[in-house]
C-alpha cells in the first residue's frame, strides 16, 4: 500500500514537471511571432551560445544549464513511465476475472485513453527530438538558425496535421493528468476543490493546444515566413 502511494506521488510530481516544461516550451515557440532573430536568440540563449553566456550564466558555466535541464526532464519522463506502468500492472492484476468483477465506472474519455495515449505521445516525442534536436535539420533548415528548421517542418501540411493530432492527445493527457496529480497530492479536498481543479485542468489543456498550434498554422498559411 505504501509503495503504491509513493508511486502515485512520483507519477504526479513527474507529470507536473513535464506540464511545466510544456508551458515553457510553448512560450519559446511563440517567439517565432516576434521574428527569426528573436526566436534564434532564445534558442541559442538556452544552450549558452549567446554573447551573455546564456541562461543562468555566470551561476552555471555557459552551456551547462541545457544539459542539466535535459537530464532532469529525461529523469522525469522515465520515472513517469515507470510509475504509470507499475501502477497499471498492479491495477490489472487486482481486477481478477473481468467478467466476474466488472464494475461500471464513470470516467472521462481522457481518463480511459491515458495508457495508449501515453504510448503515442512517447512515439511523437522521439520523432520530435530527432527532427529538432538529435538530427537537427533532418527535414530542412540548420541548427545554426533554428527558425529555418521550424519553417521547413511546418510548411508541410501533413506535418502540421500530425502535429495537431498529437497535440490533441497531449492535451487530453494533460487535462486528466493535471487533475489527477493535484488530487494525488491532496488538493482534492471537497466538491468545490474538485470543480476548480477540473476548470484549471481544462484551461491549461486548452491554452497548451492553442499556444502550440498557433505557430505551426501561422507558418503553414504564410503568416510567419
Amino acid at each position: 500500500m505504501r509503495s503504491t502511494v509513493v508511486k502515485k506521488v512520483i507519477m504526479a510530481v513527474s507529470g507536473l514537471i513535464m506540464i511545466a516544461f510544456l508551458l515553457m516550451h510553448m512560450y519559446g515557440n511563440l517567439k517565432m511571432f516576434m521574428g527569426a532573430e528573436a526566436f534564434d536568440h532564445y534558442a541559442h540563449w538556452l544552450k549558452g551560445q549567446t554573447d551573455d553566456g546564456g541562461i543562468l550564466y555566470p551561476i552555471l558555466p555557459a552551456g551547462w544549464f541545457i544539459w542539466i535541464f535535459r537530464f532532469a526532464l529525461v529523469l522525469a519522463v522515465i520515472l513517469h513511465i515507470w510509475s504509470a506502468y507499475t501502477l497499471s500492472r498492479a491495477t490489472l492484476a487486482n481486477r481478477g476475472d473481468r467478467y466476474v468483477n466488472k464494475k461500471t465506472r464513470v470516467q472521462t474519455y481522457s481518463a480511459r485513453t491515458m495508457r495508449w495515449g501515453g504510448v503515442i505521445i512517447l512515439a511523437f516525442l522521439i520523432f520530435h527530438l530527432i527532427q529538432f534536436t538529435i538530427v537537427p535539420g533532418s527535414m530542412g533548415g540548420t541548427a545554426d538558425e533554428p527558425h529555418t528548421m521550424v519553417l521547413a517542418g511546418f510548411k508541410l501540411w501533413w506535418m502540421v496535421a500530425i502535429y495537431a493530432v498529437c497535440m490533441v492527445l497531449v492535451c487530453m493527457h494533460v487535462r486528466h493528468g493535471f487533475w489527477s496529480a493535484f488530487a494525488t497530492l491532496g488538493a482534492n479536498t471537497s466538491a468545490n476543490a474538485r470543480k476548480w481543479l477540473n476548470i484549471l485542468a481544462i484551461i491549461v489543456a486548452v491554452a497548451l493546444f492553442v499556444g502550440f498550434m498557433s505557430m505551426p498554422v501561422a507558418v503553414l498559411f504564410g503568416a510567419i515566413s
